[in-house]
């Protein structure tokens, strides 16, 4: 029986991960966030202080999984549950650099791939509508305004003492979107057939529902 693939890539701070998790819920697909895989990756070569020239030879000691407890998806690093420690600022921009490595894209590919194979799922990214799943049943493009997505960083991050201006967060989500879409390796960018959904004055409830909607009308 032919497994279910929807895809949903966007920028930074978009709001995918949170989205994708309660649509997946909504209909009992299995979520896959592919930003928590490179992001371990990240942490990997930042706590192993591995230089750019040494990071493809090292992946093989890297050692990345992805499992599944109670539904939810949790990220190990050898037998080291990291699902917190890759959430930090600093392994958001590691992150970034280290998902533009073609090394370190083509290591991740087949672990993505393999549970798309295996599973109904949603997989949220950067680059899963035109390279991971280019054959994914439905392709959403999920959006907000900058600004909007540096306004909800901050509302995120303000009960922490070390929270950081709001000036400071749109800085660092303008340079990530340099980054992710002019990086030379899959680049961020809408695939030809996916649906654009721009979520700048949608909360997340809304935003959930539409999607939701989307994937239901698209496989009828």
């Amino acid at each position: 029986m032919s497994t279910i693939n929807i895809a949903i890539d966007g920028p930074a701070g978009a709001g995918k991960s949170t989205i994708a998790k309660m649509v997946s819920a909504k209909l009992g697909y299995i979520y896959v966030d592919t930003g928590a895989l490179y992001r371990t990756i990240a942490l990997y070569i930042t706590e192993n202080s591995i230089a750019d020239d040494d990071i493809e030879a090292s992946l093989k000691n890297a050692d990345v999984s992805l499992k599944f407890i109670d539904g939810a998806q949790r990220v190990y690093l050898g037998d080291r549950d990291v699902s917190d420690l890759i959430r930090t600022p600093e392994i958001s921009m590691a992150a970034s650099r280290t998902s533009a490595i073609p090394a370190v894209r083509a290591y991740l590919y087949e672990t993505q791939q393999k549970i798309a194979r295996e599973n109904n799922i949603i997989m949220d990214g950067r680059d899963i509508g035109t390279v991971i799943l280019p054959n994914a049943d439905v392709k959403i493009f999920l959006t907000a305004s900058a600004e909007e997505r540096a306004n909800r960083r901050y509302k995120e991050l303000a009960e922490k003492p070390d929270c950081p201006p709001y000036e400071d967060i749109l800085k660092d989500i303008i340079q990530r979107d340099y980054q992710d879409t002019h990086r030379e390796t899959a680049p961020l960018k809408q695939a030809e057939d996916a649906v654009l959904v721009d979520t700048t004055k949608l909360d997340l409830e809304q935003s959930a529902e539409e999607i939701t909607r989307i994937i239901k009308e698209k496989l009828s």
